[in-house]
């Protein structure tokens, strides 16, 4: 699992920082602080700076110049409000993995990434944790899942103003990309004419076709 992190963190999320100078990070969730120390790395290539953000003390992860490290809840809004900067290049959202708590975090520091910036949830597959997967974890496979359909809503009501990407190695990552300062709609639920009559019909005439 750590493997497929590391993965994922290489291939899906490093990238969008190789043209980055000076990149300044966000990053919520800390735990073995295996992306923290890739942000680090990054931070102290480009002279850049990493906040991080978790309920445990994770200080002794590194003591670097370039890492802020903040003990807090990620939605206790007003102990964060004069801690950090008011811009980033990159967000990574690994805490609470409950797709309410997800949208709101998403909500509150959205205005805050640069345009151009990336926003980035860990956990979004529930592919490995469905019944008789390698996995095989209700809980995680429901909030995976309602992550997934919730930054598919976001999206799906804010088009104009961003890129959706997914990645499906191990647990999964989306990406969204800012596309401009617009201020973003509540996402909405999504109309979907799956079970309608019109392809209940569809299905019934490619079934004898």
């Amino acid at each position: 699992m750590a493997d497929e992190f590391e993965k994922k963190i290489d291939t899906f999320m490093l990238n969008d920082l190789i043209n980055k100078s000076e990149p300044i990070i966000l990053e919520f969730g800390v735990r073995k602080g295996i992306s923290t120390k890739n942000f680090i790395k990054v931070c102290e290539q480009k002279n850049g700076h990493l906040y991080s953000i978790d309920v445990d003390d994770c200080s002794e992860i590194s003591n670097s110049s370039k890492w802020t490290f903040i003990k807090s809840r990620d939605d206790d809004f007003e102990n964060l409000k004069n801690k950090l900067p008011e811009q980033f290049d990159l967000i990574f959202l690994d805490s609470f993995h409950n797709a309410e708590h997800v949208c709101k975090i998403f909500y509150h520091y959205y205005s805050k990434l640069k345009k151009g910036g990336s926003f980035y949830f860990d956990d979004i597959s529930w592919l490995p944790y469905l019944k008789n997967a390698e996995r095989n974890n209700f809980n995680c496979e429901m909030n995976n899942l309602e992550t997934f359909e919730k930054l598919v809503e976001i999206f799906s009501t804010n088009r104009k103003n961003m890129d959706l990407y997914f990645s499906f190695v191990g647990s999964g990552m989306a990406k969204i990309i800012k596309l401009n300062d617009q201020i973003l709609i509540k996402q909405k639920k999504i109309k979907s004419r799956k079970f309608s009559l019109k392809n209940f019909a569809r299905k019934f005439y490619n079934y004898f076709l």
